[in-house]
């Protein structure tokens, strides 16, 4: 199964565009800020998408959170606003761990990131519009889960904004 990841696109979907039909994923996670491009989105992509609040998505109803089972892991989707993602992510990786979550997935900061420890771990795939990251190059992540239901991860990276 693979798994698309993104975040922060601001409603800048022409990237998102792209990635979808050079990926062909057999879902989509949204992490957040998508302002009000929720339907487009979702109309795109030919297999389900979760999309949770931003703190840019004024006057949706997306949830603030999700919890998803995804093969045998649990896994807890939220923007990371409300956590303090900015200043580093060990808060939100001690509320997955108490929540039984065995992945977080977030956004918000607008850089990639994969940081695996023993009790979880979290994911950011960073902002395929407004990337902060050295290099400034547009981001997201593919999750794979393979044949043994064993997770891969890779930060993909576009090498131009169109």
């Amino acid at each position: 199964m693979k798994i698309l990841i993104v975040s922060d696109t601001h409603k800048m979907n022409d990237n998102y565009f792209r990635v979808l039909k050079k990926q062909k994923p057999d879902m989509v996670i949204h992490c957040g800020d998508a302002e009000g491009s929720e339907y487009a989105l979702t109309q795109a992509a030919d297999c389900p998408v979760q999309i949770v609040l931003g703190n840019n998505d004024f006057f949706s109803d997306l949830p603030r959170e999700l919890m998803l089972d995804i093969g045998p892991y649990k896994v807890w989707v939220v923007h990371g606003h409300n956590y303090y993602v900015s200043m580093g992510n060990e808060v939100l990786k001690r509320e997955a761990v108490a929540r039984e979550a065995d992945i977080v997935m977030y956004g918000h900061t607008h850089r990639p990131v994969v940081d695996k420890d023993k009790n979880v771990t979290a994911i950011n795939p960073g902002s395929l519009s407004y990337p902060r990251q050295e290099g400034h190059k547009p981001s997201y992540i593919i999750m794979e889960l393979d044949k043994e239901n064993k997770l891969h991860f890779s930060i993909e990276y576009l090498d131009s904004v169109r």
